[in-house]
């Protein structure tokens, strides 16, 4: 039994928020391990306090994957999501910091029923990451294939 919103449930710009994650200097070095990037502007505290940001900054990807996590976390895509069909249009608008505390604002933006297969369709949403100030620090746009109501539940 699925207890997130089937394709039928999802209202054009209706507009939610996931909770919120701090990141911590140890989702850093997890990452930076996990993919390699070992870049000084996100492990070399010293050498950051005389860049521009004055500290380490997060990563652009580990941002984004960390709003995929949020969004999640919301419930409204869980057992209801059939695949993950892409990121389009992603900016990194602003750093985000050690210390900072992510959450995402997402509505749906497009929808569209298979033509060939009933039983789903297409969601596309606009998602902003925000971090505590509400500042846009990265946005785009993630689509998914969702199932659509059984055909029992429709009454």
């Amino acid at each position: 039994m699925s207890t997130g919103k089937y394709f039928e449930d999802w209202v054009i710009g209706e507009e939610f928020f996931t909770p919120g994650r701090t990141m911590t200097e140890t989702d850093i070095v997890m990452f930076a391990a996990m993919t390699g990037d070992y870049n000084q502007l996100h492990t070399n505290a010293q050498f950051m306090e005389q860049s521009q940001f004055g500290q380490r900054i997060g990563h652009g990807l580990l941002g984004l994957a960390v709003s995929h996590g949020l969004w999640f976390r919301s419930g409204y895509l869980e057992g209801t999501v059939i695949a993950f069909l892409g990121v389009n249009d992603w900016q990194f608008k602003a750093p985000f910091f050690i210390g900072d505390t992510l959450r995402v604002r997402y509505k749906a933006v497009k929808a569209k029923e298979s033509s060939s297969k009933p039983d789903r369709g297409v969601i596309t949403w606009h998602l902003e990451v925000l971090n505590q100030d509400d500042q846009v620090v990265q946005e785009g746009h993630k689509t998914m294939m969702v199932k659509r109501r059984p055909a029992a539940e429709n009454g």
